[in-house]
C-alpha cells in the first residue's frame, strides 16, 4: 500500500525521540556514531540468535558509514543520470524502486566532521534526477517511522508520482506487477545485512526490465561463517539465513577437509579466510539466473581499515544484446573509474 498515515508518536516507534526538525522543516535523525552501530551489531552477532539479528537489523540511510557510503551513492546516482538520459527518447515509462529506502537522507557521525551536515540518500538522489526524470519512484521501507521521513520527498515534489510503500522488501517485490513491455527501470537493493532472499533475485531476473544494483553484504556473511568449523556445527538460525540468501546450500562448498588433524585424530574442516570464496559462489549464482546480463566486474566497498564490507554488483534488466552492451559499458566504466 502507499504510505499516507502519520505515525502515532505514543507507540514505541516515536520518531520524535530519534529525530529533530531542521530549519527547512525536514526531519533529521539525531547523530548516531558509526562505531556504536557496528559494535552493537558485532556483540549481537556473537549471540546464538545472531542470524535473527542479521535478518532484522536494517540500518536506514541515517548512518554515515564513511567514504564507502558516499562512493556507493555516487555510483548509483551517476548510473541513474546516464540511464535516464540514454532512454529519454524511447517510449518506455521509467520507474525507480528503492527496496530499502531508509529515510532518504544520511546523517554524518560526530567522527566525520568534514562530511556534509546533511547528505542526500539514494531515494532523494533518484528524485532529483533532472535530464529525464523517472515517471514513477517507489520507496519501499519496512519501518513506519522512516516512511514518515520519506514523505518529505513527496511533499517537496507534489506533482511527481512518488509512492511510499510501508512493506518488507521481499514481500513487496514478490507481488510487484507491471506491464514490462511498457516499463523499464532501475532497482536498488541496499540491505544493511542479509535481508535479500534469493527467491527475490530470481523473480527480478524474470522481469527482463529492471537494471539491478545489489549491495552484497560480504562482511556480514563472512562473520556467520567461522573459518574452522564444520558446516553442520553452524547454528540452525545462521544456516537457514545463509540458505535463504544463496537459495540453496551452495555456501557449504566453502568448507573443505583440513590437511591438519585435530589432537584427537578427528577430521577438521575449514574454509579459506576472507570473502573471495563466498563472493565467487554468489556471482556464479547471479550468472545462472541473469546469464550474460550479469556484469562480472564489481566494486568492493571497504572501511577505513581497508577491510571489505560490501560488494556492489550490477545486472542488466533487458535481454536485448544492444541494451546489455550499452548498460554494461556504462556501469562498468562507473565502477572502474568513479
Amino acid at each position: 500500500m502507499i504510505y499516507t498515515k502519520a505515525v502515532n508518536r505514543g507507540q514505541g516507534v516515536a520518531t520524535g525521540d530519534l529525530t529533530r526538525r531542521t530549519s527547512y522543516g525536514l526531519r533529521q535523525p539525531m547523530r548516531i556514531a558509526q562505531n556504536d552501530v557496528l559494535s552493537q551489531a558485532n556483540t549481537r552477532l556473537a549471540q546464538p540468535d545472531g542470524a535473527g539479528m542479521l535478518n532484522q537489523l536494517a540500518e536506514p540511510e541515517t548512518r554515515y558509514g564513511g567514504p564507502w557510503t558516499l562512493k556507493k551513492l555516487d555510483i548509483l546516482e551517476t548510473y541513474l543520470d546516464r540511464y535516464t538520459t540514454a532512454l529519454k527518447n524511447r517510449s518506455f515509462k521509467l520507474i525507480y524502486i528503492d527496496a530499502f529506502a531508509g529515510t532518504g537522507h544520511v546523517r554524518p557521525s560526530q567522527e566525520d566532521s568534514e562530511a556534509a551536515e546533511f547528505l542526500r540518500g539514494s531515494a532523494a538522489r533518484a528524485a532529483h534526477i533532472r535530464d529525464k526524470p523517472f515517471d514513477r519512484l517507489v520507496f519501499v521501507e519496512n519501518d513506519p517511522g522512516r516512511c514518515e521521513e520519506l514523505a518529505n520527498l513527496r511533499e517537496e515534489q507534489p506533482r511527481r508520482d512518488i509512492r511510499i510503500e510501508n512493506a518488507d522488501a521481499n514481500e513487496y517485490l514478490s507481488k510487484l506487477r507491471h506491464d514490462w513491455n511498457q516499463w523499464r527501470g532501475v532497482l536498488f537493493l541496499d540491505p544493511f545485512a542479509t535481508q535479500v532472499a534469493w527467491s527475490t533475485i530470481e523473480r527480478i531476473a524474470r522481469f527482463n526490465a529492471l537494471d539491478t544494483w545489489i549491495l552484497f553484504p560480504s562482511s556480514a556473511i563472512a562473520r556467520m561463517l567461522p573459518t574452522s568449523k564444520r558446516p553442520d556445527d553452524i547454528s540452525s538460525g545462521w544456516s537457514d539465513r545463509l540458505t535463504t540468501v544463496f537459495g540453496d546450500e551452495s555456501w557449504r562448498e566453502l568448507y573443505r577437509e583440513s590437511p591438519q588433524w585435530s589432537l584427537f585424530g578427528d577430521v577438521r574442516h575449514e574454509r579459506a579466510p576472507g570473502v573471495d570464496g563466498l563472493l565467487e559462489i554468489y556471482k556464479n549464482k547471479l550468472t545462472e539466473v541473469f546469464g550474460s546480463r550479469f556484469l562480472s566486474r564489481s566494486r568492493t566497498l571497504r572501511n577505513n581499515k581497508n577491510a571489505p564490507l560490501f560488494e556492489f554488483l550490477f545486472c542488466v534488466g533487458s535481454p536485448s544484446p544492444r541494451a546489455i552492451g550499452a548498460a554494461q559499458r556504462i556501469a562498468g566504466h562507473i565502477l572502474e573509474n568513479l
